[in-house]
């Protein structure tokens, strides 16, 4: 009886030690879906900004452009309205406004506004603390009253702020 009791003794005890070692907060893994991932992108975790100041880019047709753009900014804000705000977006950007995505691939969104950059499909590549925009302007449309035109290939190279 003694030899059967120190069996079950140490059956309890190898099993509480491998309940006690097992880590705590152990759950299962959920995957973010490619719409949350991209979110996380633009916006990262609600708010991001990103600017044209302290290493972006901007060209037009192949043209460096940066200085017309240099202090640039570009806010994206993720939850159940995503909105947008901008600064110093010239004639080209809208102030502020809501954006979206265009189609399921995640990787083009879509501003709302009256500026020629809204309700175009803007091509995004975020990698580190860069975000890569590409965006075309056709005319007509890209005539800013009636006398500059805004119309080109844009690519708007930004750096995390």
């Amino acid at each position: 009886m003694n030899f059967r009791f120190q069996s079950f003794l140490k059956f309890v005890l190898f099993f509480s030690l491998l309940v006690a070692c097992k880590e705590k907060g152990e759950g299962p893994v959920t995957k973010k879906t490619p719409e949350q991932l991209a979110t996380e992108a633009l916006s990262g975790t609600g708010t991001a900004q990103w600017t044209v100041a302290g290493g972006g880019s901007v060209t037009r047709d192949g043209q460096n452009v940066t200085s017309t753009y240099a202090t640039f900014e570009l806010i994206f804000n993720a939850g159940t309205s995503k909105t947008y705000s901008t600064k110093n977006g010239g004639e080209l950007f809208d102030a502020n406004g809501n954006w979206s995505f265009a189609g399921t691939n995640f990787d083009k969104f879509i501003l709302t506004g009256s500026k020629p950059a809204a309700t175009r499909e803007i091509s995004f590549t975020q990698t580190g603390t860069t975000l890569r925009l590409d965006f075309r302007i056709p005319l007509p449309g890209a005539r800013v009253d009636g006398t500059s035109a805004l119309s080109g290939n844009y690519t708007f190279n930004l750096v995390k702020k």
